[in-house]
């Protein structure tokens, strides 16, 4: 095994390994090999295009069938020294016919477009991978920018790999020789060259990168019918050479519940929940968002979408954004701002604001490495203390944390159900690793989402007969205050920071006032309804549970399923609600010997564990800006298990 997820029945039908490493169960035809699943890493420099390569081989997968995760990996620099290990760029894709958690610990194929791709990624090659390097950029001069004393084509270095070696830059300007294009603009379809030996390496479809590549150039024909000349050409070098003696094909996953399926990562997920969670509510949704490392894609994605009611507001600023977006709440829009760890810091103050004002907004924070500037690109969980307690006095809000990039769909409409029904903000925690990443997304049935509309306020309702709007007034089983669209008659009322008055929402400076509205925001988020933990526990056995939040279900996932194929009882938690946590959550982490809780941080939930249910959780933390490996979580798993029964 190389470290990925194995399969659904975790054996090896014929128990045979492939030249890579990886299991295959069948021989299908003379010259071709089933495998059950495949990793794939594509590597080269920041401007090789392989964001764009591992993007569109893993469409093509979905297009096929397949089950699969991705992860992409890229420099923070926006053009980092070229050939330099820091300006290496990856995009890692795990497929299978199954289904899988992870895109996997470590890649069965690397194509390496320079020698500082395949020496920023050797490490992670199991032994018998393959190693495709395009030679053409294996000179001097890039060998001793990469820190090459000696040529590891020709050094023994890949002794342990099968190394295919192919020319990918001559091959390349020779297929497009007939074009007209300068030579430096012919090397720029060599990721092209390379996307079509990999898709006939594994016998994925043609015609929808074609589709992609002419729709992408339409208003240069010239370059997409360049690329698409460099796609051919690769296809047909690996159908021509004798160096590619296998090809493998992997199967489409049969196990998916039956549907329309599409790739998708985690910020157009967030993008679709919320022009969702606009039409479910009846609302008009403004967006409020400053250009930000890893959340962008959110704001580009939604700028789209005009015709569904959405409007998008770059501001100048992350201040100014999510003032935007609280002042269309007041006026009665779903107000939705998006941002990363640096920017939550900018917009706590208005937070505050919507703590106080007691209005409906989402706040949707993508995670990256921090602190400060931090590690823009990469990934991290650091930013759960912040969501909970990052504001001035007790200022409680909702806080939710998505699974997977698929799951942010619903997540999303779960945040807008809480912001409106409670009349809080609510912020969501997605990460990097989730909002670039992706796998096929079950397209919903539109007319079963839930129904999200919202009542405003439209007549007087003083309690005393004055005819009058008392605007902190309360629903008596949400503690929800009425939502009054500023201009309607009769229903005047102050709004502000400052501390409201029980009822009429009159500024008060009264001590007892204050502790009871304190008290009653506080009441308000505890009441919030989410649903009971139910743990995976499938032998009801388990004396250790791992409980995880955000992005680390898929790696726990994955772990847990070797744990218990080796034979060692372990259940899995995973929470999507965090503030609140589940009303049960406490009676369920006290049926188990020992908690362990794996977090991209320092341990965050578990200390929140700790001083909440007075549990003794074992913290696995790692803040390498990349995700949990499965086989590393594995190791984790097995030592607890089997200290807590010696």
């Amino acid at each position: 095994m190389s470290g990925t997820d194995t399969g659904p029945a975790g054996t090896s039908a014929a128990g045979l390994t492939g030249p890579a490493g990886i299991e295959r169960t069948e021989q299908r035809t003379e010259g071709t090999e089933r495998l059950e699943r495949v990793v794939i890493r594509f590597a080269g420099d920041s401007g090789d295009g392989m964001q764009l390569t591992g993007d569109r081989f893993t469409s093509a997968a979905a297009a096929f069938g397949n089950d699969l995760a991705t992860l992409p990996n890229f420099p923070a620099e926006i053009r980092a020294p070229q050939g330099s290990i820091a300006g290496v760029s990856s995009f890692q894709v795990h497929f299978a016919d199954y289904d899988i958690l992870t895109a996997g610990d470590r890649p069965d194929v690397l194509v390496a477009m320079n020698p500082a791709a395949l020496k920023a990624n050797l490490a992670d090659l199991p032994p018998g991978a393959t190693v495709i390097v395009n030679t053409d950029e294996f000179t001097p001069r890039n060998l001793a920018r990469a820190g090459y004393g000696t040529d590891p084509l020709e050094d023994g270095t890949l002794t342990s790999f099968q190394v295919h070696r192919v020319t990918m830059a001559t091959l390349t300007r020779g297929a497009l020789a007939d074009t007209g294009l300068s030579k430096k603009d012919a090397e720029r379809a060599k990721n092209m060259f390379a996307l079509g030996l990999l898709s006939w390496m594994y016998h994925r479809p043609t015609a929808g990168t074609e589709r992609f590549l002419r729709q992408k150039f339409a208003r240069r024909p010239e370059i997409a019918e360049a690329n698409i000349l460099a796609f051919r050409a690769g296809w047909n070098y690996g159908e021509t050479t004798e160096s590619f003696a296998v090809t493998f094909e992997v199967a489409p996953a049969t196990a998916l519940t039956p549907g329309t399926y599409r790739q998708i990562t985690g910020n157009t997920a967030l993008a679709y929940g919320i022009v969702a969670a606009g039409a479910r509510s009846g609302l008009p949704v403004l967006l409020g968002s400053y250009p930000i490392t890893p959340a962008s894609d959110i704001l580009h994605e939604l700028s789209r979408h005009k015709n569904f009611g959405v409007t998008t507001v770059q501001a100048e600023d992350e201040i100014a954004a999510v003032g935007v977006a609280l002042g269309a709440s007041y006026g009665g829009a779903l107000g939705v701002t998006t941002t990363s760890g640096p920017g939550l810091a900018l917009k706590s103050e208005t937070i505050g604001l919507a703590v106080m004002t007691e209005l409906p907004l989402l706040v949707i924070d993508v995670q990256r490495g921090g602190p400060s500037t931090g590690l823009p690109t990469k990934t991290e969980q650091a930013d759960l203390l912040q969501a909970m307690f990052g504001r001035n006095g007790e200022s409680p809000v909702p806080v939710l944390a998505p699974a997977t990039p698929a799951d942010c769909f619903e997540t999303v409409l779960d945040a807008a159900r809480i912001a409106l029904t409670y009349r809080t903000p609510v912020l969501l925690l997605s990460d990097g690793h989730i909002a670039n990443g992706s796998e096929p997304w079950l397209v919903p049935d539109a007319s079963q989402l839930p129904d999200l509309s919202v009542e405003f306020t439209t007549e007087p309702n003083a309690p005393d007969g004055s005819g009058g709007f008392w605007g902190y007034l309360r629903d008596p089983h949400t503690l929800a205050r009425p939502w009054a669209v500023p201009g309607t008659p009769g229903l005047e009322h102050r709004i502000g920071g400052l501390e409201k008055a029980d009822g009429t929402g009159d500024i008060s400076y009264d001590a007892d006032n204050h502790d009871r509205m304190v008290r009653l925001r506080q009441a308000r988020i505890d009441g919030i309804t989410v649903p009971d933990a139910v743990p995976d526990d499938p032998s009801g056995r388990a004396e250790v549970l791992v409980v995880g939040w955000g992005s680390s279900y898929g790696p726990i996932g994955a772990a847990a399923r070797r744990v218990r194929r080796a034979g060692h009882p372990l259940a899995h938690l995973h929470l999507r609600h965090l503030n609140p946590l589940p009303a049960n959550l406490g009676e369920v982490l006290s049926r188990y010997e020992r908690v362990v809780v794996p977090e991209l941080n320092l341990g965050q939930l578990a200390l929140l564990l700790r001083a909440k249910y007075l549990v003794d959780a074992v913290s696995y933390t790692k803040v390498a800006g990349l995700p949990f490996g499965a086989e590393e979580l594995q190791g984790v798993f097995t030592d607890v298990i089997e200290g807590v029964r010696t």
